[in-house]
């Protein structure tokens, strides 16, 4: 049992030893020949898959803000919601530009002095905001290995790399509050276990009074915005730099949260 563990976490290792994503780089099939899918991915069998999938959990539990574990266990978890996803984008017509574009978020893909001489109040102009506020940049999404299918591991990465344009959208900070109600959306919207694994467990952390505004307020707020919004996969954002924010959160039907935080 031992040997068939260290070589189910074999994949882990080569995660840890590999270089960062080359986030300009659209995901497209590799060569025939080489086995892999795309640049960055690790094949994995059902076990190895499964034994990161726990080992992942329980090291994004025990630290939220181990994004490289939280995006393994996205990975290894989220094969049936990936592909409803896929579904939803390939419906609708800037959901499929954007499956054929394979636009990437990244320092190396965003104009930011374009960004920055946006009119205030733009979709780009409050993202700039958001990365800059929250000193937080769209190069720490870790690139996707292990999905076994080319097409859904570009979904996954498009959902990590637009995660910080939904705190944008929702109008959410970057503190652990702010997470899990992000989460709580995310979890009606893409069905991921990783987003319901959050989102349940992510509120044991907070402060008593935290907990009673996510409770009573903000729960109710993200599960009812989640609902009520299309698939914020199909945004083509990139496109929709100029559009006013408050525009975009009235054509998704999102309203202002209850309480500012």
């Amino acid at each position: 049992m031992a040997t068939q563990l260290l070589r189910a976490l074999g994949p882990l290792r080569l995660l840890q030893r590999s270089p960062g994503s080359a986030a300009d780089v659209p995901l497209r099939a590799a060569s025939h020949g080489t086995g892999l899918l795309y640049p960055e991915h690790i094949p994995t069998s059902p076990l190895q898959k499964a034994l990161l999938a726990v080992g992942s959990a329980g090291m994004a539990l025990y630290n939220p803000y181990r994004h490289d574990m939280v995006a393994v266990l996205g990975e290894t978890t989220g094969h049936r919601a990936l592909k409803v996803l896929r579904d939803q984008m390939k419906k609708d017509p800037e959901g499929a530009k954007i499956l054929q574009e394979r636009p990437r978020i990244s320092l190396s893909t965003l104009d930011l002095g374009q960004l920055q001489s946006l009119p205030e109040g733009s979709l780009g102009r409050e993202y700039l905001r958001f990365l800059d506020v929250n000193r937080v940049s769209p190069d720490t999404r870790a690139p996707t290995r292990f999905v076994d299918d080319e097409e859904l591991a570009y979904v996954i990465q498009r959902y990590r790399e637009v995660h910080d344009m939904l705190h944008t959208l929702l109008g959410m900070p970057t503190n652990m509050l702010g997470e899990i109600v992000v989460k709580w959306f995310e979890a009606v919207q893409t069905g991921l276990p990783m987003c319901i694994l959050g989102a349940l467990l992510g509120p044991i952390r907070l402060s008593a009074q935290n907990l009673q505004v996510l409770v009573s307020e903000l729960i109710p707020w993200a599960v009812q915005n989640g609902r009520r919004a299309p698939c914020v996969l199909n945004l083509y954002y990139e496109q929709r730099w100029e559009q006013p924010l408050t525009s975009l959160r009235e054509e998704l039907g999102i309203t202002d949260p209850p309480t500012p935080h």
